[in-house]
């Protein structure tokens, strides 16, 4: 890895970021232009989903969200800089702040502060941003609104998830190779050893070689926190196997996408990693997840992942999954049973 392009990289996103934080709505359209590449890729969930073009990415995204919440800022949990596979990339997570103003994507405006959590990933190429993957936690936005989508999760759900414990997940100077490389190779032997469920045993996978005991594990609503790795198999790694079994999966999906993973190169700086998938196929939906049967057909999935290292162990992991999207492909539409209780709402009840 070029470490002087990686922190120019790093330094153009931090830069375009603190200056949106107080760009304004009127200030919008310049910074994003000045930034983003004009024919940029740019990919966010549902129901926003894939915008072609600064322009489009300006009209589609940036402004209906400072419509909505006026005073947005952002701030950073874990933020790295790191190459995989010859792509340079700057990726990073933590939360969309504001007054939730006016509506947006139809979830009603409360007047109060809102938290958005957000997990993104931008590919540099010669100093502008080309390419963008987003995940917002929409159901928690929704949640925050007074509508529950989904059953109660399993895991904590409401607040903030937590920061890295040690206060450190911003990584703005260089970081120590042999730091990088521990982490990477920590990861990397994690995921191989997800390949190994023998889809009867969680303990085929041998995660407790690989995950502090104490770990946490921060999941999107619907899905919750868990504080121990026998939380994160009992309330998250054992229902969501028994819906979608499938590992390795070999489905072609001509919009498939990963992010920061390729034979065992992750994307990592020091004692941080970053990962993600994008519309790849995971799993056939063999079992019912969340009260909703399973639909027998193959699954897609967009889901992001930062962890933090501690020692020989992954301490901590952020895991942004765009459960909307799942849910339409086991024909529910999440947008529906909020506006079924919009109108509850409207009616008294």
């Amino acid at each position: 890895m070029d470490n002087k392009l990686n922190q120019k990289n790093k330094e153009l996103v931090w830069d375009f970021w603190q200056k949106m934080n107080y760009a304004g709505f009127d200030g919008i359209e310049k910074l994003v232009k000045a930034r983003m590449h004009k024919d940029i890729a740019w990919f966010g969930s549902q129901p926003i989903n894939g915008l072609k073009g600064a322009g489009a990415v300006i009209e589609g995204y940036w402004k209906p969200l400072y419509r909505a919440f006026p005073d947005l800022k952002r701030k950073c949990d874990v933020f790295l800089g790191s190459e995989c596979c010859g792509e340079y990339w700057v990726s990073a997570c933590g939360y969309f702040t504001g007054t939730f103003s006016q509506d947006w994507l139809g979830i009603p405006a409360t007047g109060e502060k809102t938290n958005i959590h957000f997990g993104q990933h931008y590919r540099i190429e010669d100093g502008m941003i080309v390419e963008n993957y987003l995940i917002l936690d929409i159901i928690a936005v929704m949640r925050q609104a007074g509508f529950q989508v989904l059953p109660p999760a399993r895991g904590a759900e409401g607040g903030k998830f937590l920061p890295p414990a040690t206060a450190d997940g911003v990584l703005l100077t260089e970081q120590d190779e042999l730091e990088t490389r521990k982490t990477r190779q920590l990861v990397a032997a994690m995921i191989d050893g997800m390949f190994r469920f023998d889809g009867k045993n969680l303990r085929s996978m041998e995660m407790e070689h690989y995950w502090h005991p104490q770990m946490h594990w921060y999941g999107p609503a619907g899905i919750g926190s868990c504080y121990s790795l026998e939380e994160f198999q009992d309330f998250h790694q054992r229902p969501w196997l028994q819906a979608f079994p499938d590992r390795g999966m070999n489905s072609p999906v001509a919009t498939s996408r990963s992010i920061g993973i390729d034979n065992g190169e992750i994307l990592a700086e020091g004692k941080y990693a970053a990962l993600g998938i994008w519309d790849t196929a995971f799993s056939v939906s063999r079992g019912a997840f969340r009260g909703v049967p399973p639909s027998g057909k193959v699954t897609t999935i967009r889901d992001f992942d930062w962890y933090r290292r501690d020692g020989e162990s992954i301490a901590q992991n952020w895991v942004p999954i765009d459960l909307i999207d799942v849910f339409m492909q086991l024909g529910v539409n999440l947008f529906d049973r909020m506006n079924e209780q919009i109108e509850q709402r409207k009616q008294g009840k």
